[in-house]
């Protein structure tokens, strides 16, 4: 069984399973398909990363208002929903590999025209492109990179992807101090500049082949993914048979409205969930605005930031090892516990400032509830849900699945950021235990809903959903 070699146990037979199955994962086209995909993340956190260090420099060199630069970082968001309503469609469409071009000239033409603008206009298209792009690509990262990983490899690959969305915003948090907006810009290509060129060497997923038909280029690519000495006649013939198996199973079903059939409805609902419930928990909230919540409780704000930098990155590092040994359903337990008592914490540390107890515990408490927050998130609810959004869908509605979810955290990430300072005005302690209510909730629906997806193909997971599953697809 898949899930035996996982475990990290004395049994010389396990741990040889594990050692054949990464060194067959690390062939050169998978090996180039990772580097893709994390060049991918790495651009994603330099875009996210990019106005925090800019703000006054470009304000005072192109003479803008507060107003101009504000359109300039929210329409970010913009380009996000705009992307989201088209990756989907693109995706299936055109490929994975052809929409991972797309994105990446859409970044390259973007930052291009923030480091040459003169104008308003040319700077707040470049941050629009970005937007559209980063739409699109926030959830097809996840999606090629689990179509193509070996079932028990997938969750650590995709996990130590989104690590480096981690690694961009640190790194242009860095830079910012140093480097003129124009040269932090033309830095932004570089992610890009890199992946254009190993897109000519990337396979296409086997996954989407098998969907619109090309067959037999399904065992090929395996076999250039898995080794040339692999077995993956079982891989190709699971793959081709369960995606003729959606297609004689909803022959009279096409286009978008195919996601929302009843049987499609349990996945739905926990991709949309998972995916909004760091959003609406505060995320955004905390990450925009914690040089807010320091100096509030009387925390110094550069310490705050390294330590609070520091413990996200171990916490995602500590997620990428566990992910594919302990699951995903129990890491999401863990973190959303975590990014509960993170809320909780804060809240409390806010009402006894406001109260003036505990004058001097008090923004030890908050800096406590922070680093707890964001360990938290990068242990778990940073990566899981889109790897598991990645997993649950079959091939036929995982486009439409893609929108929706992309939609939905495109929506709440506005949402909370719109909100958040007016729901400060209102109560700083009300504010973070309706976060903390959030992840409480979500603690709740993960520990319900969420099946346990390791160390199972795509397959075995999402016959689970469908009206006539295999007898090997329990993941309950």
């Amino acid at each position: 069984m898949a899930e035996e070699s996982l475990l990290l146990s004395a049994s010389p037979n396990k741990s040889s399973s594990l050692v054949s199955e990464i060194s067959n994962a690390s062939t050169r086209p998978f090996v180039l398909a990772f580097t893709v995909g994390s060049c991918g993340a790495l651009s994603f956190g330099c875009i996210v990363g990019y106005t925090a260090p800019t703000q006054t420099s470009i304000m005072k060199d192109l003479n803008l208002s507060i107003a101009d630069f504000s359109f300039f970082g929210s329409i970010l968001t913009v380009g996000l929903i705009l992307g989201a309503l088209i990756c989907g469609k693109l995706a299936d469409l055109v490929g994975r590999v052809y929409t991972i071009w797309i994105t990446n000239i859409l970044v390259l033409i973007g930052w291009l025209a923030i480091a040459f603008a003169k104008d308003v206009w040319l700077l707040d298209l470049g941050r629009l492109l970005q937007g559209i792009s980063v739409g699109i690509s926030s959830y097809l990262g996840p999606i090629y990179i689990s179509e193509l990983a070996p079932r028990n490899l997938r969750g650590a690959a995709s996990s130590l992807m989104q690590l480096f969305v981690g690694v961009g915003i640190s790194a242009f948090y860095a830079l910012g101090t140093v480097a003129a907006w124009r040269n932090l810009a033309i830095l932004g290509s570089i992610p890009s500049l890199v992946v254009l060129p190993l897109l000519f060497f990337v396979p296409e997923s086997p996954r989407w082949l098998a969907k619109v038909g090309r067959e037999k280029e399904v065992e090929g690519v395996l076999l250039s993914l898995r080794g040339a000495k692999s077995d993956v006649s079982d891989e190709a013939a699971a793959i081709l048979e369960y995606t003729k198996h959606v297609e004689q199973q909803d022959v009279d079903s096409r286009g978008f409205f195919k996601l929302f059939q009843r049987k499609y409805a349990l996945p739905l609902t926990i991709g949309v969930v998972l995916i909004s419930v760091p959003q609406l928990g505060g995320l955004n909230g905390y990450t925009f605005y914690t040089d807010t919540i320091f100096t509030s409780t009387g925390v110094s704000s550069n310490v705050g930031f390294i330590l609070t930098s520091i413990v996200q990155m171990f916490g995602g590092i500590v997620g990428v090892l566990l992910v594919d040994i302990s699951g995903r359903r129990s890491l999401l337990l863990v973190s959303q516990a975590g990014m509960f008592l993170g809320c909780l914490a804060t809240a409390i540390s806010f009402f006894l400032q406001k109260n003036n107890w505990w004058e001097k515990g008090t923004p030890i408490l908050a800096l406590i509830s922070v680093m707890v927050y964001f360990g938290s998130y990068g242990l778990g609810m940073g990566p899981i849900p889109w790897i598991i959004a990645s997993e649950i869908y079959p091939v036929d509605v995982k486009g439409a699945a893609g929108t929706v979810c992309n939609l939905t955290t495109s929506i709440s990430s506005w949402l909370v950021t719109y909100s958040f300072n007016f729901l400060l005005q209102w109560s700083s302690t009300g504010t973070f235990m309706m976060f903390a209510t959030v992840m409480g909730l979500g603690f709740v629906f993960t520990a319900k809903l969420v099946p346990e997806t390791k160390g199972k193909s795509l397959e075995e997971i999402q016959s689970v959903f469908t009206d006539s599953p295999p007898q090997d697809s329990t993941i309950f």
